[in-house]
């Protein structure tokens, strides 16, 4: 039998048959992975490219984050409320009992003087401990009760001339007769090292202010530069320095009309043109004892402007508080 002559055919190339399948399986497949994976990028909360970040600024440097809110809301009232009635407070009489003995500020004094508190130091070591020693007056703080009114509307104050003037933490501000710093120390607090000035006459008042406020409310690395003096003369503050606010809380009332009108006409070059403010408080005598057209030309005349009476409320009691605004109208 004849053997058959045929070649047998060639092999297929290797892959041929089994990649094409493959390639169109493996295509779908990627689609369906894009597909979940361009989804999940559109539901990220990853920030994009023109997402806003937030950098932290440097103490001098200009602000650049919304204003933190000074005064507080209703909202912060109606909380404080609830916490009251949730722990089921009342007002109490502040009799002797465990833990607790009231004392009035002369007994404080007292106790003070005679006992030195509970442990203390003596002889020589009494005064190699203490860095700043304070007198027993400051202590007990007997000058919080200077001003006719309670302490706690020093807060008020601040909050309603903080607000009033649109101030931020790099505003510059000069009070003129901080006293004990009742209202000072919130501005020191919010304001940046060295923008509080004052100027105030009374040497006890500063003593507290040095001795015991800014120690004790932890202030000290603010620096506020606080300068006894009086007849107005503001030349120690500089001669460069523009005030966002300058303002006299119960002071004009005090002195001659004569020397509210040197002080003014020295202040007015002090004052931001346009947005910065000065505020008066009480009443403004120095003036409507001229008449209200002499009194209008004359501060023209310094390149101020009234701008109106303005009230306030105060948080904690019953008392509102009466200012008078007033602008620089022209560099």
């Amino acid at each position: 039998m004849a053997l058959s002559s045929s070649s047998p055919s060639p092999s297929p190339a290797k892959g041929v048959l089994i990649t094409v399948p493959a390639l169109i399986l493996a295509a779908s497949a990627a689609a369906v992975f894009f597909f979940f994976l361009l989804s999940s990028l559109s539901s990220c909360d990853c920030p994009s490219a023109l997402a806003t970040v937030r950098v932290p600024v440097p103490d001098g440097a200009a602000d650049v984050s919304v204003a933190e809110r000074i005064s507080p809301s209703m909202e912060d009232v109606e909380w404080v409320k609830d916490q009251i009635r949730i722990n089921g407070l009342r007002m109490q009489d502040n009799v002797l009992r465990k833990g607790i003995n009231p004392r009035t500020r002369a007994q404080q004094l007292q106790d003070l003087l005679n006992f030195k508190g509970i442990s203390h130091y003596e002889g020589a070591e009494s005064e190699n401990h203490t860095a700043l020693p304070c007198p027993g007056e400051l202590l007990v703080e007997e000058h919080h009760s200077n001003y006719g009114e309670p302490w706690a509307g020093g807060r008020d104050v601040f909050e309603f001339l903080a607000e009033s003037s649109h101030l931020r933490p790099s505003s510059r501000v000069l009070e003129i007769g901080c006293g004990t710093l009742r209202v000072g120390l919130h501005f020191i607090r919010y304001l940046q090292p060295e923008h509080y000035h004052c100027l105030e006459r009374d040497e006890l008042s500063l003593m507290a202010a040095f001795r015991y406020e800014l120690p004790s409310q932890g202030l000290l690395h603010k620096r506020p530069l606080i300068v006894r003096g009086e007849d107005m003369e503001f030349s120690k503050f500089g001669s460069g320095v523009v005030y966002d606010l300058i303002y006299a809380s119960a002071v004009f009332l005090h002195m001659p009309d004569k020397l509210v009108w040197i002080g003014l006409e020295r202040l007015a070059s002090k004052v931001k043109p346009h947005d910065g403010r000065i505020f008066v408080s009480h009443n403004v005598k120095f003036c409507s004892r001229l008449g209200g057209e002499e009194c209008t030309k004359r501060l023209s005349s310094l390149g101020l402007e009234y701008l109106g009476k303005r009230t306030h409320d105060s948080l904690l009691f019953n008392h509102y508080e009466i200012w008078f605004e007033f602008r620089r109208f022209k560099a």
